[in-house]
């Protein structure tokens, strides 16, 4: 009759170290107690290291030269402020203007289409084409480090995003149907832009 009674003791210890094991974790260390250093001894949490900003400063091209350029960041009240309605709503909530009915679509003047937001040159009349659309449309950008892209994949479609490199505004989005040498079109918001003549 020693075997039952050994059993029983050997069960009980397999029921102890679990209790020891839910009470602890798995590691030894008292459940609530996250990699407490032995110098700090309080057992308080440490916290997660901090996310790393984003880059302050963007490369782009500014009259043909290789700029380093603080990015512009606003609150959505600053950039109401320096918006026109619809330009906020185009360049900051990623609207779209009414085709045939933006400022710049028809325009033939000379001169560089900057960024509305922040006044980053984008394009340049020269590469400036009638598409057809109702929007301004471009063969290229006046660099390609002054443009940024993303996915979008709104109204169930896939399409390229265009976006102002330094503030992030929404400027329209690029096609492969351009005409050469890039064929590619930057079809645009005229609310997104502003345009400097020389």
């Amino acid at each position: 009759m020693a075997r039952p009674a050994l059993l029983l003791v050997a069960c009980a210890s397999v029921w102890v170290f679990a209790a020891l094991l839910a009470v602890t974790g798995c590691g030894g260390v008292p459940t609530g107690i996250v990699n407490a250093s032995p110098a700090e001894g309080s057992g308080a949490a440490l916290a997660p290291p901090p996310a790393t900003p984003p880059p302050s400063k963007v490369p782009v091209v500014i009259h043909g030269e290789k700029q380093m350029v603080d990015k512009v960041v606003r609150s959505d009240e600053e950039w109401r402020a320096s918006l026109s309605p619809e330009q906020f709503q185009v360049l900051r909530e990623k609207g779209t203007e009414r085709a045939f009915t933006g400022a710049f679509w028809k325009t033939k003047d000379e001169g560089t289409y900057v960024c509305a937001a922040c006044g980053l040159p984008l394009f340049s009349s020269e590469t400036k084409f009638d598409s057809g659309t109702g929007w301004p449309s471009f063969s290229a950008p006046i660099a390609g480090e002054n443009v940024a892209t993303e996915s979008d994949r709104t109204y169930m479609m896939l399409r390229t995003e265009v976006l102002c490199a330094r503030c992030g505004g929404h400027l329209g989005h690029v096609f492969d149907d351009g005409p050469g040498p890039t064929g590619l079109r930057y079809c645009l918001n005229s609310a997104a832009l502003a345009l400097e003549k020389p």
